[in-house]
């Protein structure tokens, strides 16, 4: 991206003391610029803050580049002190398109929420779910028991869903994933890969003996009926990473690590 030795950077840090050291660091190096007056987002921290730093600033239509001062992080690049605008100038760009998750609750609510990683129903006590499957309107499955389901997108592909035997989306894919969570009937049934502009409805076939509560990366709503999701193309947001350690190859590496 074309920057100035004078570039506008806002820096954002999570609360671990490792973080906000870096965070005064930088402060000293390169200024402060509130994100609304910035040209680049700086999010110090791990994948979780990552997430919580485009959930927040995401309206703004401002480029994140991520430093890795966290547990996790696939979605960060290397910390390091030197050379930030030039790493910046020489970044790649990937774009990511969230999904929308529309929940109804019991008690009549709706809440919307966005998802960069993925939306997941997971039961809330010990009693397995059962969630009706429809896509574009057509039930494409009467009846799944299980743990829990979800909606992974190529980013978050790795992720959570990674984990629950679904499959790794190469980015850019335009397909989206729906895996089951310790699926117990049907047992055969280990997902699918979807279009991305498929209309998935999920809803709880017995919400009071079986509550149910969804979580759109960080955000739980509990006791819900019906889930919507979608993607939501208008609400793109850019990520940076260093050429050598794009997200395009570390998605691939993924598929290859044994």
């Amino acid at each position: 991206m074309n920057l100035s030795a004078q570039a506008r950077i806002a820096f954002v840090a999570s609360n671990a003391p490792n973080a906000q050291q870096a965070l005064h660091v930088l402060h000293g190096r390169y200024g402060n610029t509130a994100p609304e007056q910035a040209e680049v987002i700086c999010a110090l921290g791990g994948d979780g803050f990552m997430l919580s730093t485009l959930h927040r600033y995401g309206a703004l239509g401002l480029p994140v580049f991520g430093m890795k001062l966290g547990s996790v992080g696939f979605l960060m690049n290397h910390y390091q002190e030197q050379a930030l605008i030039e790493r910046l100038q020489c970044a790649e760009r990937s774009v990511l398109k969230p999904l929308e998750m529309t929940a109804q609750t019991e008690s009549g609510m709706q809440h919307r929420l966005l998802a960069y990683n993925e939306v997941s129903l997971l039961r809330q006590t010990r009693q397995a779910a059962q969630i009706e499957v429809s896509l574009n309107g057509q039930v494409r499955l009467e009846e799944l028991v299980c743990d829990g389901v979800l909606v992974a997108t190529p980013a978050g592909s790795t992720a959570y869903n990674f984990s629950a035997m679904g499959p790794i989306l190469p980015l850019g894919s335009a397909v989206i994933a729906l895996t089951p969570i310790a699926p117990f009937r049907p047992r055969r049934w280990r997902g699918a890969i979807l279009r991305a502009d498929t209309q998935i409805k999920l809803r709880v076939l017995d919400p009071y003996k079986r509550p149910v509560s969804v979580t759109a990366d960080s955000h739980e709503v509990r006791d819900v009926v019906e889930v919507s999701i979608r993607e939501a193309s208008q609400n793109t947001v850019t990520m940076l990473f260093d050429p050598e350690h794009s997200l395009d190859d570390r998605i691939l590496n993924e598929q290859f690590t044994t």
